[in-house]
């Protein structure tokens, strides 16, 4: 059986260094994705919506996990990948510290196996083992080209997020470089039960030159 392992061979992506921000060429990657906005009134943490699309997501990779798996030829093993969102603001550019009008697209990476054809057929075992849910007829996979990007790895809770983007700013500027498109960020703790102090979340930003 094949051992995939995406972590490891893209570690520069997902484990980068705390201490200070880099800039990477982030290459064309696979994704199950789900696009929507946050309610009014609600937060990351409290939308129906995001949390029915969290679910939906974690369902589907899974499953194709175990599909690729199980399958009598050439069997793939692999871990799930975490999860990550681009966040927006709708008519302009994202500001961490404007909590409205926030729109997203929460996604998990998928390995070069997961084709179309395999991933519909994940969607339907899906479908058959949990029933009709809003979040499956959502879903979808794609690839996504980021390109360049600043990106760090931020230690704590969420609430200190817009010091580190600061950081990230001046680091791309201080380089030649602005910010521009959407704020992503990857999940590599589950806040409902890491302590916040020691969550850990790699914050990506696209940049462009000067």
């Amino acid at each position: 059986m094949q051992t995939l392992d995406l972590r490891k061979l893209y570690k520069h992506l997902y484990n980068p260094s705390a201490r200070q921000p880099v800039i990477v060429d982030v290459p064309p990657l696979h994704f199950a994705c789900i696009d929507g906005a946050i309610e009014p009134g609600q937060s990351p943490g409290t939308s129906p919506s995001f949390a029915a699309a969290l679910e939906a997501l974690y369902g589907i990779s899974y499953t194709l996990k175990f599909l690729c798996k199980q399958r009598a030829e050439d069997p793939v093993d692999y871990p799930v990948m975490p999860l990550e969102a681009q966040w927006s603001i709708a008519g302009g550019e994202f500001d961490i510290r404007r909590p409205d009008n926030w729109h997203w697209r929460a996604m998990i990476m998928q390995p070069e196996p997961i084709t179309p054809d395999v991933f519909a057929e994940g969607l339907d075992k899906l479908r058959k083992k949990r029933g009709s849910q809003p979040g499956f007829d959502l879903l979808r996979l794609e690839p996504f080209t980021e390109g360049l990007c600043v990106q760090v790895m931020h230690l704590g809770p969420y609430s200190e997020e817009p010091a580190t983007l600061d950081r990230m700013r001046a680091y791309a500027e201080t380089h030649g470089y602005r910010l521009h498109h959407d704020h992503h960020e990857i999940y590599l703790g589950d806040p409902r039960r890491a302590d916040p102090a020691k969550l850990k979340t790699v914050l990506r930003h696209p940049v462009e030159k000067v």
